[in-house]
């Protein structure tokens, strides 16, 4: 077991392992510390550990002492100097024409060396570069490749998601990361999504791989079908990080269910015995959809337990707010409300004496139709019956005359008009006969029709007692109303 204290440099992505020796230096001190290249700052991540002798590749460098004021005064003058450096190396890149990306310049705490980083994508001759850098500097020039990664771990910056770089942060060794880490998440595999600023896969990708693969090894495989009290539920989503499946029952809904709350079946531990494989559960119980605070899950447990009969009717109950008021009757218009009747109630001696106010409409009673019928009158041939109220014997007789009489045609002469008449209301003797009322019948033009016959019979009448009527002239076509003997003679010239 070796005493070792990790020491982290700004241009190096990995801690460096250093004896602390007799330094004391802990966690977040500043250090000097000798190296192959020479005297270098950098600063404590951790401290003093014991690390196995097989993780320890060779002997380890000292830690010189811990960084005083002026060492750290000494490191930002450095600091400073390497960004004034840093457009001359541009120049010179530019100049030289080589395929080569400048990324910093680096002047070690002791002197000895500047040392300048680039990255390219193919090895590069830069012995003319060197020449020029060292002639513009007059320092010794060491030039040093890197990789992409390190490169955004060098400069910095921030990730898709919000937050400052992880190998820039923290992840100071780069693992490899391969496209079945992103397909293992269901992430999309667009280039633009899964790389970082670095243009590689994003490292981050391999952190969750893991837990991913365990929790997949474990579920129900997607767009399988497993049993629950409300049916059939199929597998659609996944959320890892939560350990948590979504189902789609067969009305539609999705509900999401924690992995811990599935079942596997008897059926399901036989099949896995026999084919020696990993059992997977495949059924998800009550339990497991009561622990949702849904409430169209709830909803539907309930109507399950209500179809099952395992929950009594429901019955009404004073206290329940749901149930309807009784409705107040019907009271009539001239009704108080109660309200008022409240505030005007008087004693029951006094309302005993008033009359009820209250007035009902009284629904004529229909007549039957011996009451309806009309009276018998003297004539032979009754009338049609009126709407009006007769005796019994009147409407029996009425009824049986009519039927017995023949049907009367619609355009009738001016005698049968004349000798109809209708029943009178009252029968008051047999000597006096009914005074004749004219009926209006439809067509006859509000009874001129029936005055016209009149006058016509008036006329006959008149006619057979005094004499010859006058005969009527008749008016010929010809003429243009004059006489006929004109017409004809005209009609002959």
């Amino acid at each position: 077991m070796s005493l070792v204290i990790p020491v982290r440099m700004h241009f190096n992505t990995q801690d460096l392992w250093f004896d602390p020796a007799k330094s004391q230096a802990m966690a977040g001190d500043h250090v000097v510390v000798s190296t192959e290249r020479g005297t270098e700052f950098g600063l404590a991540t951790r401290d003093p550990f014991e690390a196995p002798e097989e993780e320890v590749h060779g002997s380890l460098k000292p830690v010189l002492r811990i960084a005083t004021d002026e060492d750290l005064d000494r490191a930002d003058a450095l600091a400073e100097k390497g960004d004034e450096a840093m457009p001359t190396f541009r120049q010179l890149v530019t100049r030289s024409g080589l395929d080569m990306k400048p990324v910093g310049v680096e002047y070690l705490f002791g002197g000895e060396r500047v040392v300048c980083y680039f990255s390219a994508e193919e090895r590069v001759d830069f012995r003319q570069l060197v020449r020029d850098m060292a002639r513009e500097l007059h320092e010794r020039i060491d030039m040093r490749q890197i990789g992409v990664r390190e490169e955004a771990a060098i400069i910095g910056g921030f990730a898709h998601c919000g937050q400052e770089l992880c190998c820039a942060r923290f992840g100071h060794q780069f693992e490899p990361v391969s496209i079945r880490m992103a397909k293992e998440q269901d992430l999309p595999l667009n280039s633009t999504k899964i790389s970082g600023a670095c243009g590689r896969l994003m490292c981050c990708l391999r952190y969750e791989f893991e837990a991913y693969r365990d929790f997949k090894g474990r579920a129900p495989k997607r767009n399988a079908v497993i049993e629950t009290p409300l049916g059939k539920g199929k597998i659609v989503e996944y959320d890892t990080p939560k350990e948590q499946l979504t189902l789609r029952l067969e009305n539609g809904k999705q509900v999401r269910v924690a992995l811990a709350d599935l079942e596997a079946s008897e059926a399901a531990v036989k099949t896995s015995a026999e084919l020696n494989c990993p059992c997977r559960p495949d059924t998800a119980p009550r339990a497991a959809l009561e622990r949702l605070a849904t409430p169209e899950v709830q909803l539907a447990l309930a109507e399950l337990d209500r179809e099952m009969g395992l929950v009594p009717e429901e019955t009404s109950d004073a206290s329940d707010i749901f149930v309807e008021p009784p409705r107040p009757r019907r009271r009539g218009r001239n009704a108080a409300p109660e309200s008022d009747q409240q505030t005007t109630e008087a004693p029951k001696d006094e309302q005993a004496e008033k009359p009820a106010t209250r007035t009902r409409r009284r629904r004529k009673k229909r007549t039957t139709e011996a009451e309806a019928a009309p009276a018998e009158t003297p004539k032979t041939q009754p009338s049609r019956p009126s709407r009006r109220t007769h005796t019994a014997d009147e409407g029996e007789q009425a009824n049986q005359a009519q039927a017995k009489a023949p049907r009367r045609p619609r355009h009738h002469s001016t005698e049968a008009a004349s000798q109809a008449s209708t029943p009178a209301r009252h029968v008051e003797s047999e000597a006096k006969p009914a005074a004749k009322r004219p009926r209006r019948r439809p067509g006859d033009h509000g009874g001129e029709r029936a005055q016209q016959a009149q006058q016509r019979q008036q006329a006959q009448q008149t006619s057979q007692e005094g004499g010859e009527a006058p005969k009527r002239r008749r008016r010929r076509r010809g003429g243009r109303g004059k006489g006929g003997a004109e017409g004809q003679n005209q009609a002959s010239e």
